[in-house]
């Protein structure tokens, strides 16, 4: 199926072709993102407004919309200039005035004769006592009523492009709609009550209610359900052309595991023995295992992903372990180093410092199979860099990237598994929607002997309270990091905030005592104020967010956020989570700035409230949406017109498992039902998912 169906020319032709609609009309269009008539099926009214005729407006509640019947009255013309033209109404019961700015009198004596009848609609409002209705949009002979819809839809609009444009070309595009065979699950279609797509399209562009522009209309939920559909089938087909490639099967004996579970100061939690379970059965099979490792701050993701790097090894394989930065390579190498000492596995690193003699050294251990599990950013990719056999790559990524990265990514090594770990909280409807082609473990239980973190909103006005607590917990021996604000998107001015308070510290609490750490510096400074930190040798790490992910000081039990209503909760929740990681008791001061806004006010008691990352994320999904939860920019999330990601989540999963199933059936789409999903791919312009169907 190489080109676009000849059913569906129409919709995907220029909108010139629609009456009405010239070449300056059709550039304005642009601005609402609608290029063909097919974009205008799917921009869907926002509002409607109810002109249903009436005999009167006595016991209306004002402002409202109205269509009324009227006898017109005396003309009042402006006694002074920009004052407004009125005209006395009556309908069944009551009087009322139409109000007209810089208007001619000729025209309107002309239109609106005294004594004649009218239909007029238009908003009605009260001033001043007297009832009023400014600039009617209709007025019409008693005749003509039916012309006014009782109901009338209201689109979203851009400059140049009026209600009348819209309403006329939605009608047109309309039309355009072909005969399209049914794509959803039959049973699916009879148990939501949905009906068939072309009457979906029309009943949404005709709402005959306010509860028809609802995201829970029949109509609505169809479309969205739609728009869902068609993209975990674009999920599910880069899934299904990735298993298709070869994988190798890597059995394990479980003695390495068993070895390590075993010298642990503390059982696995058991979502820790399901996740670990779920990727030794995925390692096992002949096809690619692509899983994400999601879990919140503490719950143990570095374990779980060190015992599948294990089972790579017992299978006669390497395993790579990459992180996005050096500081969190090192941290991991540090974390895993004693658990690969104690179970018999050479680990060792590789970053883009490593050079000379050494890096030769490495990389001739990891070509003949010496280097069991490497750690190591991106640069671990490099030409060079071979493996003897490697079979699994764990992407620690504090950056999710998409499909296209993670294929990429798969392509290093001969059908190398790939286990993606992600320590972001993600809502269950945004993971399915970005993360849709994987297969996905989530850890969502803290492993015994964590402990809870007291949170505590304080206003910047306590500084030097703040400050003098510090000096007495650095006095107990205990570390504490200061996490400076984002005031602005520029380094500079961060770094400028850093280091101010990076003094102010010094000063309070004596030289040597304090370290700082940030983006700019250069990567032997930031490690070496990091291995300060970790050492105990400074008591205090004053920082930028780089400390945001992975690191581990066990002693560490205050953490301090400057300015905290800058950042987002995902990032404060990630943020909070570097102290509780001893047995000492920890706690973040989240402190702010008053007044803080109502919605400011509200992130930070949520913090306050729970330690629950998933909950976290939850709020922070229904406060900003899903494009900031994630970062819409590189997070891989598709655009919808229609599908609401926060308030339809549990459509997505439906669509994900009915989307598997089709494919799983009918890998080549050449059934009815097949094509008919086809025909929507091309619809919904998913034009590169057609390239990845398997031919018949």
């Amino acid at each position: 199926m190489s080109g676009r169906p000849e059913a569906l020319f129409g919709l995907f032709s220029s909108l010139e072709t629609l009456d009405g609609v010239g070449p300056k009309t059709a550039a304005n269009f642009a601005g609402l993102g609608v290029h063909a008539p097919r974009d205008l099926l799917f921009t869907l009214p926002i509002n409607v407004l109810d002109r249903r005729h009436r005999n009167t407006i006595e016991g209306l509640d004002c402002p409202t919309i109205t269509t009324v019947a009227v006898t017109i009255g005396a003309h009042r013309p402006p006694r002074t200039k920009g004052a407004a033209y009125r005209i006395s109404v009556v309908d069944a019961e009551a009087a009322f005035q139409l109000v007209f700015f810089h208007a001619r009198g000729d025209y309107l004596a002309r239109i609106l004769p005294q004594g004649s009848r009218r239909v007029v609609s238009g908003k009605l409002e009260r001033f001043d006592g007297v009832y009023q209705m400014v600039h009617p949009d209709y007025i019409l002979s008693e005749t003509e009523v039916d012309t006014i819809p009782p109901f009338e839809p209201v689109y979203p609009l851009t400059s140049g492009i009026t209600q009348k444009v819209m309403f006329k070309a939605t009608r047109a595009a309309l039309k355009l709609l072909p005969d399209l065979t049914e794509w959803i699950d039959p049973g699916q279609i009879r148990k939501a009550g949905w009906p068939d797509v072309r009457e979906a399209f029309t009943l949404a562009h005709r709402p005959q209610a306010p509860q028809d522009i609802s995201i829970t209309a029949a109509a609505r939920e169809r479309l969205a359900y739609d728009e869902m559909f068609a993209h975990q089938m674009t999920l599910a087909l880069a899934r299904l052309t990735e298993r298709q490639k070869k994988g190798r099967a890597t059995h394990g004996t479980g003695d390495l595991q068993m070895r390590l579970i075993e010298s642990l100061p503390y059982p696995l939690t058991g979502a820790q023995q399901r996740a670990i379970a779920d990727v030794n059965r995925d390692m096992a099979e002949a096809v690619r295992m692509n899983r994400l490792l999601q879990g919140d701050v503490g719950a143990g993701k570095t374990l779980v992903a060190f015992l599948a790097l294990l089972r790579a090894v017992e299978g006669g394989g390497q395993g790579v372990l990459m992180a996005p930065t050096e500081i969190l390579a090192r941290q991991h190498l540090q974390s895993l180093k004693p658990m690969a000492e104690h179970v018999g596995v050479r680990l060792d690193i590789l970053t883009g410092r490593d050079t000379g003699k050494e890096r030769t050294a490495k990389l001739e251990d990891l070509a003949n199979g010496n280097i069991g599990v490497l750690v190591g950013t991106h640069a671990v990719f490099q030409k060079g860099v071979t493996f003897s056999d490697l079979r699994l790559a764990v992407i620690d990524e504090q950056h999710r990237f998409g499909v296209q990265q993670r294929m990429a990514l798969g392509q290093k090594g001969a059908a190398v598994d790939v286990l993606v770990m992600t320590a972001t909280p993600i809502p269950r409807s945004l993971a399915l929607a970005q993360f849709g082609d994987m297969d996905v473990s989530v850890l969502d239980e803290k492993p015994p002997g964590r402990m809870p973190i007291k949170t505590a909103l304080v206003s910047v006005d306590r500084m030097e309270e703040v400050v003098s607590r510090l000096c007495a917990v650095v006095e107990g021996g205990r570390q504490c990091y200061w996490v400076c604000p984002l005031v602005e998107e520029s380094e500079v001015v961060d770094l400028t905030a850093a280091e101010d308070r990076f003094k102010k510290l010094r000063a309070a609490l004596g030289e040597g005592v304090v370290g700082l750490v940030h983006g700019q510096m250069p990567a032997a400074e930031k490690d070496a104020a990091m291995a300060g930190f970790e050492s105990g040798q400074t008591k205090v790490l004053v920082a930028t967010t780089v400390i945001e992910v992975g690191v581990n000081v066990p002693n560490a039990t205050i953490m301090v956020i400057e300015r905290a209503e800058f950042f987002g909760l995902a990032q404060l929740h990630q943020l909070r989570g570097r102290v509780g990681r001893g047995t000492a008791a920890s706690t973040c001061l989240l402190l702010y700035q008053p007044p803080l806004s109502e919605s400011g006010q509200r992130r930070l008691e949520v913090l306050r409230e729970t330690e629950d990352g998933f909950m976290i994320a939850e709020t922070d999904l229904k406060m900003r949406g899903a494009g900031d939860v994630i970062g819409t920019a590189q997070s891989g999330l598709p655009r919808f017109w229609i599908a609401d990601l926060e308030r339809q989540a549990g459509l997505m999963q439906i669509a994900q498992s009915d989307a598997r199933k089709l494919l799983a059936d009918d890998p080549g789409l050449a059934t009815p039902r097949g094509q008919a999903a086809r025909m929507l791919l091309w619809l919904l312009r998913k034009d590169e998912s057609i390239r990845l169907i398997t031919v018949g």
